[in-house]
C-alpha cells in the first residue's frame, strides 16, 4: 500500500491505496506534504484538488475500502447522495430497508474510510442539524457550504 499526504483547505489529507484502488482518505491536522505522488495515487490526488478548486462534483477513481458487508452497503448508499444535497440518518436507514437500523447506519457512516469521496458529510440529523462527524463539525459545515454555496441576493 502506498501513501501520500496533500494539503487541503481543511488540513492535510492522507491518501492510501494500491493498484486495486484507494482504501483510505483521511484528514489530519498537520503533517509533511508528499512531494512525489506515487503512480497509484495520482488520479485520486488530482481529483481531490479539483474538488477543492470547485471544478469537480464527482469522483471517478477506483475505490477499495475495507469494511464489513453492512458497512460496504451503507457506504454504497452514501455514494448515491448527490453533490450539494443532504439526507438524514433516518432517510438512509429507510433507503437501506430498515428504519430500526439507524444507529448501525450512523456507526457505519462514522467508520467511512474515504473522507469526502464517500460523502458521509452529506448526512445530517432529521431536524436538519449537523450531527456527528469524525473530522469535526466545522469541517462538515465547510464541506456542505463548499458544495452548496449561498449566492448573494440582490438588494434591488
Amino acid at each position: 500500500m502506498e501513501t501520500a499526504f496533500i494539503k487541503t483547505p481543511l488540513g492535510i489529507a492522507q491518501i492510501s491505496g494500491d493498484e486495486n484502488g484507494i482504501s483510505i482518505i483521511s484528514i489530519l491536522t498537520d503533517g509533511e506534504i508528499t512531494l512525489k505522488i506515487p503512480k497509484n495515487l495520482k488520479e485520486a490526488t488530482q481529483q481531490l484538488q479539483e474538488y477543492f478548486d470547485g471544478k469537480r462534483t464527482q469522483f471517478t477513481f477506483k475505490l477499495h475500502p475495507n469494511g464489513t458487508d453492512f458497512q460496504q452497503k451503507v457506504w454504497q448508499a452514501l455514494l448515491e447522495i448527490p453533490y450539494g444535497k443532504t439526507c438524514s440518518y433516518m432517510d438512509l436507514s429507510k433507503k437501506l430497508g430498515d428504519v430500526k437500523a439507524i444507529r448501525a447506519v450512523a456507526s457505519a457512516n462514522g467508520k467511512n474510510p474515504l473522507w469526502i469521496v464517500v460523502p458521509c458529510h452529506r448526512v445530517i440529523g432529521t431536524d436538519g442539524s449537523l450531527t456527528g462527524y469524525a473530522g469535526g463539525l466545522w469541517r462538515k459545515k465547510w464541506l456542505l457550504e463548499h458544495e452548496n454555496p449561498s449566492t448573494q441576493q440582490s438588494l434591488f
